[in-house]
């Protein structure tokens, strides 16, 4: 289940709606997905961003709480949309605001003073590192002190065509700035949410996709189905057998040096196997830390 409070946001799969289909946002909250995204970027047109606003705070403020963490992603803040934005996130009550296309610090400076006076409540702010500028700064973007971001994901679509570049399959035109967002993230103590797979019937893609975006760090991942949502919980859910592995090699290491499943254990795979426990529920840890 999603968090909200900035300290400890986890995010194993963020879904996104259209603002201009509010009928989908209770669905989506009754997903499995940790956060819903209610967009009023590039999913609303410009004629249309009024009328998405008003109906996605009418949505909102009346909506029954169901657990999940609901965002709204607002336009960037160089844009004329994004005041009002701010403002509708707010009085619809909104768990947290997403900022894309983020790539200068004073933009989230500005960000949160608009959110303070707007009477934001410890709302929770997640980033967008999605131009070519943003991956390049990522690092100082996401080591914002003293108040960084509560996440940020990563936009490869976007990313892609700022640069000139186009997608494909395989994803090696995105692996370095994949990769420098993961790494960026993880040096200022942030969840990482891994890119979209925009073939929303693929399943096998998304999962192979989702694997990759895990092995180099990813928390979690957007999602822009619910059935994706249910695979990426699957994926950024550590399995029984990571668990059962992950208490195993603590329980060896109390003794010092030791082999488990025929593997060397170190204080490197200490450290692996307690960020395993820290992704579960108490229950499932089983106090093995």
């Amino acid at each position: 289940m999603g968090d909200c409070h900035e300290d400890r946001l986890v995010v194993r799969s963020l879904l996104f709606v259209p603002g201009t289909r509010p009928d989908r946002i209770p669905k989506a909250m009754g997903s499995a997905a940790d956060a819903v995204v209610v967009d009023l970027e590039d999913a609303v047109s410009a004629a249309d961003k009024s009328a998405a606003r008003h109906a996605v705070r009418a949505v909102l403020a009346e909506r029954a709480s169901t657990g999940t963490v609901v965002l709204v992603r607002i336009n960037p803040a160089d844009t004329p949309w994004c005041p009002d934005d701010v403002r509708a996130a707010v009085a619809a009550n909104a768990d947290g605001v997403v900022l894309p296309k983020y790539q200068c610090v004073e933009e989230l400076v500005w960000l949160r003073d608009q959110l303070g006076e707007a009477g934001g409540r410890e709302t929770a702010v997640v980033v967008g590192i999605e131009t070519a500028r943003g991956v390049a700064d990522s690092h100082r973007l996401l080591d914002a002190a003293p108040a960084p971001p509560a996440a940020a994901y990563f936009g490869a679509e976007d990313y892609i065509s700022d640069l000139g570049g186009h997608r494909t399959e395989a994803g090696n035109e995105v692996l370095y700035a994949r990769s420098e967002v993961s790494l960026a993230a993880r040096l200022a103590g942030i969840p990482a949410i891994d890119q979209a797979v925009v073939a929303v019937r693929d399943d096998e893609r998304f999962l192979r996709d989702a694997e990759f975006g895990r092995a180099i760090g990813y928390a979690g991942k957007i999602c822009l189905h619910p059935r994706q949502a249910e695979l990426a919980r699957s994926v950024f859910t550590p399995s029984t057998e990571d668990v059962d592995h992950a208490r195993a090699v603590l329980r060896a290491g109390k003794s010092g040096v030791a082999v488990v499943d025929g593997q060397l254990v170190d204080e490197v795979h200490l450290r692996m196997a307690r960020q395993v426990l820290a992704g579960v529920s108490p229950e499932r840890a089983g106090g093995a830390r």
